[in-house]
């Protein structure tokens, strides 16, 4: 298909109507080839808002309720979008296996490593396959860096860094009133909360879970001043201020790769700062880097020549020459969606991975072992940061490449 071809009609039910699931479920009702009959939030106040968006662009209003599972039982849907809270996707989504619909889950940090396997056995027990919508993999930057790691440009890859740096002490400090669930988490948790968006690209970089795994990881955690300081600025008088906040602002996860690559991700969101993902690439041929824009190539890169060390050049021009196709393509077709268009992209893969009963670029294993991290690094970080060790949840399977298992056309990920 190309982009903007229209295929069969997929049905899909959508739980969780916050800020997320209306945003995502605008996107989708963007396509001829969508279909929403119900929608469910645990908030009755939401679904009023889930109606209006469907019945505004499509001739009639879907089904609304409170109780996910009434989603779930409907025979008129083929797939479930999940956009409710974190400590929520996996427990959804394999109730939608078992009651053999398809789940797309949004990103987030799995509460345990027993929930990522109980994800894993029951995609496999219902051969049902689960997709985890991690849209940075399909952001136009990371995809031009996808295509010059293919293309050999940094070499062989030894080291990565991923971050999701994002002040949100606005979002966790009002979460009791917006009634956002990332508050608890930064009161009662402390790990790498986040880390998908930073690890999902790196992961498709280094061929994790496709001839190659992540093994073990070390995190630690600093200590919890900017969100403390924020209420008391803000909301002196309230509860919340007196509330003990778990989360370290700045939380660091080193993690060791099957084939000697190490992998560095940070977690950073109440402290005042500028958003960045923090993107760095190195090989044996150059250094890439996100948050000054820069590149060094090994030869190619012009050096001061009356100074010692080398020098970066601005990576405008890489970004350019080895654009990825799909974006090519996209910029043709007319980018749509939230974070920049990339929200469009991997909800389009994961539509048209039903459409053709593929599965998708982003698979069961993927999830599991992306959103582990979380639960593993508070484990280190209890244990003063000692080595944990990461589940292989492919049982060895990703000792070879897998070619081909995740679906074909212009949304895979895989070489």
């Amino acid at each position: 298909m190309k982009m903007g071809d229209i295929g069969r009609t997929v049905s899909l039910g959508i739980i969780g109507l916050g800020g997320r699931g209306i945003g995502q479920m605008e996107t989708l009702l963007s396509m001829q080839d969508v279909e929403i009959p119900i929608v469910c939030d645990i908030l009755p106040e939401r679904l009023g808002k889930g109606q209006e968006t469907v019945a505004k662009v499509r001739n009639y209003t879907p089904d609304a309720v409170t109780d996910y599972r009434e989603v779930l039982a409907r025979r008129d849907i083929e797939a479930v979008m999940i956009f409710s809270s974190w400590e929520t996707h996996i427990a959804i989504a394999v109730e939608a296996l078992e009651n053999g619909l398809r789940p797309a889950l949004e990103v987030g940090g799995a509460s345990s490593i027993d929930e990522c396997w109980q994800l894993v056995r029951a995609s496999e027990k219902a051969g049902i396959p689960v997709m985890l919508l991690e849209n940075c993999c399909y952001g136009k930057e990371e995809m031009t860096l996808l295509n010059m790691i293919r293309k050999g440009v940094f070499g062989e890859l030894v080291h990565c860094r991923g971050a999701y740096a994002h002040d949100l002490r606005d979002e966790i400090g009002m979460g009791d009133i917006s009634k956002h669930y990332r508050q608890r988490h930064f009161l009662h948790r402390n790990g790498e909360l986040y880390p998908t968006h930073e690890l999902g690209p790196i992961a498709k970089y280094l061929n994790i879970n496709r001839g190659n795994r992540m093994v073990s990881l070390t995190s630690m955690s600093s200590k919890a001043a900017g969100l403390s300081a924020w209420l008391k600025e803000k909301r002196p008088e309230d509860a919340v201020t007196k509330a003990q906040i778990n989360q370290g602002d700045i939380v660091t996860t080193m993690i060791k790769c099957a084939n000697g690559e190490t992998i560095v991700l940070t977690h950073d969101c109440t402290l005042p700062r500028p958003y960045s993902r923090g993107g760095q690439i190195q090989g044996t041929k150059g250094i890439w880097m996100e948050d000054n824009r820069s590149i060094y190539i090994d030869g190619i890169t012009k050096s001061d020549p009356n100074h010692w060390t080398h020098t970066w050049e601005s990576d405008a021009a890489w970004m350019e020459e080895y654009e990825h196709p799909l974006w090519k393509e996209y910029t043709e077709f007319g980018l749509r969606g939230g974070h920049g268009g990339m929200d469009y992209l991997v909800l389009r893969a994961f539509v048209e991975s039903l459409q053709k009963n593929e599965n998708p670029p982003i698979d069961v294993y993927d999830a599991a072992s992306w959103m582990c991290i979380t639960a593993l690094s508070e484990q280190s970080i209890a244990m003063g940061s000692m080595p944990v060790p990461v589940p292989d949840f492919t049982d060895g399977r990703w000792i070879t490449a897998r070619n081909g298992e995740n679906g074909t056309g212009m949304y895979v990920l895989d070489e």
